[in-house]
């Protein structure tokens, strides 16, 4: 049995090819024109919604590689808690994402605005909008995805992590900076096509290997069984909690501004969810087949690269590599360029500008790129765990959002002044919260730090009502 750290694994002069001509391909599809031959991005419209005529496939493929980034992450925790990760990470996505397809797509499609902010400022006023912005730029920091991508250079190159992290997401913006959102789709669609088929090679090269349903029985702890995977029932609740940024991340607004009609987001959001559970069924077998295989691994977040390294044939692995970072890299730019808006056109450009238009340049979201990315960058080196990074992010900023954003869609609204109460008092409560919990090395009062903030928000929400 492997009990170690396989960091430093080397890679192949076809690894190399293949990564070489993988990146040439999403430069060459980020910086490609428009049929006419001409630069596309001539207003906001074009840069941050690709003109609102996003196709039910681009949609889709779009949507499901961005909300997947968090490969490593998942495949640390499937191979530490077994089927669990299904419970946890996917069950009740899906529930979210069904709700925001039944309730909120075809609404999101046909009020007209660009971003979440704009949506917040039509119903709360100017100052509401310039605190969610904030907060969406914390949910939206792809810490974690540039984490992963350090993981999984550190792996095969042995350059120091935070090397990876910075080169990584240079990178990224790089192939994003010119086209915006329609980089992102281009992109996208391809690295769909790369993460299932290498996580169906991997899935496959382990059944072949070692054998089906019995040897995972036999080789795995009993607690990767069960629905918990042995974990606390609050902690279980709170990435339930958490679960619900599905309703307010940025990303799934986006694609549905931009979608070409509202029944096209409607429509491509639950073809979506099937998409997930299917990635979800590859993703959990395969971190039951890494346990299996290897009981004692020092960094979970290595074993699908080190199952991969056991089950798979040398070209094919040198293809898995691919599919491993098409699935980090596809949300990476997605959550790069939603913070970089968040941050940059969203609060600095609103602070400047009495009213924001479509027909503005793009100059403060390609601004807001470089400080994401360094922000970002420092993150990922403080907190070397993907899964606590998801954790604090979603834990401070979904009380800030979740019930202003979702009560704008309704007619029971907050007034101006108690909105702007709201998103700052939850998501400010929210963090102080988790920071005592920290200081004492286990939560205050017992309580997870999300959820004091999201009661302070449902209150202010009930008291203030605007008839």
């Amino acid at each position: 049995m492997f009990t170690g750290s396989v960091s430093g694994a080397k890679f192949t002069q076809f690894d190399l090819l293949a990564l070489a001509g993988y990146l040439a391909v999403l430069v060459v599809l980020g910086w490609r024109r428009g049929k006419t031959g001409r630069d596309p991005i001539t207003s906001a419209e074009e840069y941050l919604l690709a003109g609102r005529r996003l196709s039910l496939p681009a949609f889709v493929a779009s949507l499901v590689s961005t909300w997947y980034g968090g490969i490593l992450g998942v495949g640390e925790f499937s191979y530490r808690f077994g089927i669990a990760n299904w419970v946890v990470f996917g069950l009740p996505y899906y529930l979210y994402a069904a709700f925001f397809a039944l309730f909120l797509a075809e609404k999101a499609r046909k009020i007209g605005v660009f971003t979440i902010p704009d949506q917040l400022e039509r119903h709360y006023g100017k100052n509401a909008a310039l605190a969610g912005s904030l907060f969406l730029f914390i949910l939206t920091l792809p810490a974690p995805y540039l984490l992963m991508l350090g993981i999984f250079l550190r792996f095969f190159l042995g350059i120091p992590l935070w090397t990876g992290i910075f080169f990584s997401g240079l990178f990224s913006l790089a192939y994003i900076y010119r086209s915006g959102l329609r980089a992102v789709v281009r992109t996208d669609v391809f690295q769909f096509a790369l993460m299932y088929a290498g996580f169906a090679a991997l899935v496959t090269g382990a059944v072949l290997q070692s054998g089906g349903l019995p040897f995972l029985r036999s080789h795995t702890p009993g607690l990767h069984w069960q629905w918990s995977g042995g974990l606390p029932w609050q902690y279980i609740l709170v990435w339930y909690v958490i679960a619900s940024t599905t309703l307010i991340d940025p990303n799934f607004h986006q694609r549905c501004y931009a979608a070409r009609t509202p029944d096209t987001a409607r429509r491509g959001i639950f073809l979506s969810i099937l998409f997930w559970a299917l990635f979800d069924f590859l993703t959990t077998t395969a971190g039951l087949y890494a346990r299996a295989m290897f009981s004692e691994l020092e960094i979970p977040a290595e074993s699908y690269l080190r199952l991969g390294m056991e089950v798979l044939p040398p070209v094919i692995r040198s293809f898995f590599w691919l599919a491993i970072l098409a699935t980090i890299m596809s949300t990476l730019d997605s959550f790069l360029f939603v913070s970089a808006i968040s941050l940059g056109r969203d609060f600095f450009e609103r602070i400047r500008k009495p009213k924001l238009s479509g027909d503005r340049p793009v100059s403060y979201t390609r601004a807001g790129m470089g400080i994401t990315l360094l922000v970002s960058v420092v993150l990922a080196v403080w907190t070397p765990s993907v899964v606590d990074l998801w954790y604090q992010l979603g834990s401070v900023a979904t009380p800030a959002l979740l019930f202003p954003l979702l009560a704008s869609f309704s007619r029971k609204k907050y007034s101006r002044v108690l909105a702007g109460i709201s998103i700052t008092g939850s998501g400010g409560l929210s963090l102080v919260w988790m920071v005592l919990s920290q200081v004492q090395g286990r939560p205050l009062l017992g309580i997870e730090p999300i959820l004091p903030g999201l009661l302070f928000s449902a209150i202010v929400w009930k008291l203030g009502w605007r008839r």
